[in-house]
């Protein structure tokens, strides 16, 4: 994937998708993304009333309820700002499953709005930005974790991993078997346990091959799938949000 710019324009102001996971389990992951927005003097708007994206339901086969819930999103953000989403999941659901969630009700033209102005933060920080990052921490060995969304529906990988290799202490051991599932998937590693648990046991042995000191996504589902497996088998390598460890790479 080539990183050339898609929109023109250099927004003044953009609305930030927390997410679920972000809100509850990875907070410094949300404040770092938004962080790195106005260091590029972008304003960001994060709008109170956001909740979750409606994907579980979606997913579990029950669009009726996943609408409820996508209703008050489109409410959300109603004016024509970029929606910034530090998550290829739950910005694939805004941006892909939207307009079929709403194709036949009233808001399918506000549903289509919004699905088109949604962008992956580092996508959006890669072709909407341009960022320029200079690398002020010590040298380190990582790996990428590229979550299913991000690489199939967003695809947006290159994108994370084109701001990762501006960091000039930054060496990224790439995952021998990247492409496969970490076996997370929502409610998937609910109902199928053990198909979830064989999976992520993979993914896990893939990371500590590696070598790396360190797991990073764009994707905290993945994230927490991961290392919770990683720290079950107690193995020290911690998990991070691309956001947090840019930010963390780059301050002065």
């Amino acid at each position: 994937m080539e990183c050339t710019a898609t929109m023109p324009d250099r927004p003044e102001k953009v609305y930030f998708f927390g997410t679920c996971l972000i809100d509850l389990c990875f907070p410094r992951a949300g404040m770092a993304g938004m962080e790195l927005l106005q260091r590029e003097g972008i304003q960001v708007i994060y709008p109170q009333q956001q909740s979750c994206c409606g994907q579980p339901a979606y997913n579990s086969g029950f669009p009726d309820e996943a609408r409820q819930v996508a209703r008050q999103q489109l409410k959300a953000f109603p004016q024509d700002y970029p929606v910034i989403v530090p998550s290829g999941s739950c910005g694939g659901m805004l941006k892909h499953h939207y307009p079929k969630l709403f194709a036949d009700q009233p808001e399918a033209a506000e549903a289509q709005h919004l699905a088109s102005r949604v962008f992956e933060l580092t996508e959006f920080l890669v072709n909407v930005l341009g960022v320029e990052l200079e690398d002020r921490g010590q040298p380190i060995k990582v790996t990428w974790h590229s979550s299913c969304s991000a690489l199939r529906e967003m695809r947006v990988i290159e994108y994370s991993k084109s701001l990762v290799r501006q960091l000039k202490n930054v060496e990224v051991i790439e995952l021998q078997r990247e492409r496969e599932c970490c076996g997370f998937g929502g409610s998937f590693s609910v109902k199928q346990a053990d198909l979830s648990s064989a999976m992520v046991a993979d993914k896990v042995a893939d990371i500590e091959q590696t070598g790396a000191s360190l797991l990073l996504s764009g994707d905290c589902g993945c994230l927490m799938h991961i290392g919770g497996a990683l720290e079950h088998r107690k193995i020290a390598i911690p998990v991070k949000h691309i956001a947090e460890f840019i930010l963390e790479r780059t301050r002065g």
